[in-house]
């Protein structure tokens, strides 16, 4: 009975955010609901003492990141920057490489931290003008995408910005460079096979005559009229690379400025009353991303400043916004993870999950399911790791396997199975781009397939190399 009370909690879930239904709101239902059918006496004093401590936990790790991460895009938008980038991609690729073009540019702007909602928003018009204009259906459009900005970028290549890749540093003690060789690697699986099989999906359509098809964009032609205006391409890519080099520098200095841990005293702060000792090794990774993004918006701010001006307070409203509601959405899936994590019937699933020997194929089976129940990467990785990153990690160290593998591992399967219908960003995707389940969501399926098997694959690599 407490097993199914667990998996109808999931369930429930799942179906709130198939729905369309706020997580926010729902996550705490479910949650509370499972504790009343199990002790229903513990239900007030679970809310209080774990799932508000969960989620405002989450929000006091994690918030600078998913605000510095809005606000960047948003400014990388309103500067021009992201329509210079697709415009010379277009230009340095061509438009007969259509499917190359839209992974390269969402690739590009989700590693130099761009926020994958941003980027869809971002790269769509210029993408429909160029499947418009090479002939290739529209319906193989969002498969594009969801390859170049819900994947490798997301959570495999070493160094990314994204919460993914951000997370697992403070369960683990690691840093978002994490297992590099192993990172990369794995990417290279993403792209390459996922590349292959959009070319085979576009091949087969135009060899039946299928043209682009549905109505065309108004928004589309901005592609050619506004692109004598735009910034020159290597100033809009400079806050990207900036944001890459900035993370990677603080992720070697940070440790070096403040040790292990730093305690502050009355003697600095007289105001205190008691010391407060921070673990810094656990809040590097962190630190390093907040502070690469501040420097890509402070250098946005001052190249672009002509261009963001004039929008930046509606712009950066729209950001904070869409920042908090993320936040937020991932902070109750966490919340909620924690709460489920506490009943006995979670006892009998984490026993079964367990029960897998391999401590890496443990972890990604693991992640990757609750992943896939939650629709969320990062909600179903929080949810797994509260959980279960205490057994992760003997598992890990009692098997001689680096905490890093165990981070990649992790990240990249976080990112797998999580684009099943319900998940968020495949909604956002389909709903920017006009398009339907039916109609798109082939190619986005066999995308979140390859996601899964890259997780595999980098295993198989390690076990075979000793790689990391």
């Amino acid at each position: 009975m407490s097993f199914i009370v667990v998996l109808a909690a999931l369930a429930f879930l799942m179906l709130a955010a198939y729905r369309g239904y706020s997580v926010i709101l729902f996550a705490p239902i479910a949650a509370l609901g499972a504790v009343l059918l199990t002790d229903p006496g513990a239900v007030a004093p679970v809310f209080s003492g774990i799932f508000m401590e969960k989620m405002v936990g989450f929000i006091k790790l994690y918030f600078p990141v998913f605000l510095l991460g809005a606000v960047f895009g948003k400014l990388i938008e309103l500067s021009g920057f992201s329509e210079s980038i697709v415009v010379a991609a277009i230009r340095y690729i061509g438009k007969s490489r259509a499917n190359a073009v839209i992974v390269a540019v969402c690739a590009l702007l989700t590693y130099g931290g761009v926020s994958l909602f941003v980027v869809v928003f971002a790269v769509y018009p210029f993408a429909a003008e160029l499947y418009r204009q090479s002939g290739i259906p529209k319906r193989l459009m969002p498969g594009a995408i969801a390859l170049g900005a819900f994947s490798f970028t997301m959570d495999a290549l070493p160094g990314t910005p994204q919460i993914q890749n951000i997370i697992p540093t403070t369960f683990f003690k690691t840093t978002g460079w994490a297992a590099p060789w192993l990172g990369t690697l794995g990417s290279l699986f993403v792209v390459i096979v996922g590349l292959s099989y959009l070319e085979w999906r576009r091949r087969a359509a135009m060899a039946k005559g299928e043209g682009y098809g549905g109505a065309v964009e108004s928004d589309a032609g901005r592609v050619d009229a506004g692109a004598g205006a735009l910034p020159h391409p290597l100033l809009a890519v400079a806050p990207l690379v900036l944001v890459g080099v900035v993370n990677f520098a603080l992720t070697k200095l940070i440790p070096g400025w403040y040790g292990d841990s730093y305690a502050l005293t009355s003697d600095a702060l007289p105001g205190l009353h008691a010391p407060i000792t921070t673990a810094v090794k656990a809040l590097v990774g962190i630190w390093a991303v907040e502070g690469a993004l501040l420097v890509g918006v402070v250098f946005v701010g001052l190249t672009a400043l002509g261009r963001v001006r004039a929008n930046f307070a509606a712009g950066t409203k729209v950001a904070v916004g869409g920042a908090l509601l993320a936040a937020m959405n991932t902070a109750s899936e966490y919340g909620f993870g924690g709460v489920i994590a506490a009943l006995p019937g979670f006892v009998v699933v984490s026993d079964a999950l367990r029960s897998v020997p391999n401590p890496l194929v443990n972890a990604a089976v693991s992640v990757s399911a609750l992943a896939g129940i939650t629709g969320s990467a990062s909600g179903g990785m929080s949810i797994a790791l509260a959980a279960m990153s205490d057994s992760f990690i003997k598992g890990a160290q009692a098997a001689q396997i680096p905490l890093e593998v165990l981070h990649r591992v992790v990240a990249m399967a976080s990112g797998g199975m999580d684009t099943l219908p319900h998940n968020g960003a495949v909604i956002t995707l389909l709903a920017v781009t006009g398009l339907t389940h039916r109609e798109s969501y082939r190619e986005i399926f066999a995308v979140t397939v390859i996601k899964t098997l890259a997780v595999f694959f980098v295993i198989a690599i390690y076990y075979l190399t000793g790689l990391v």
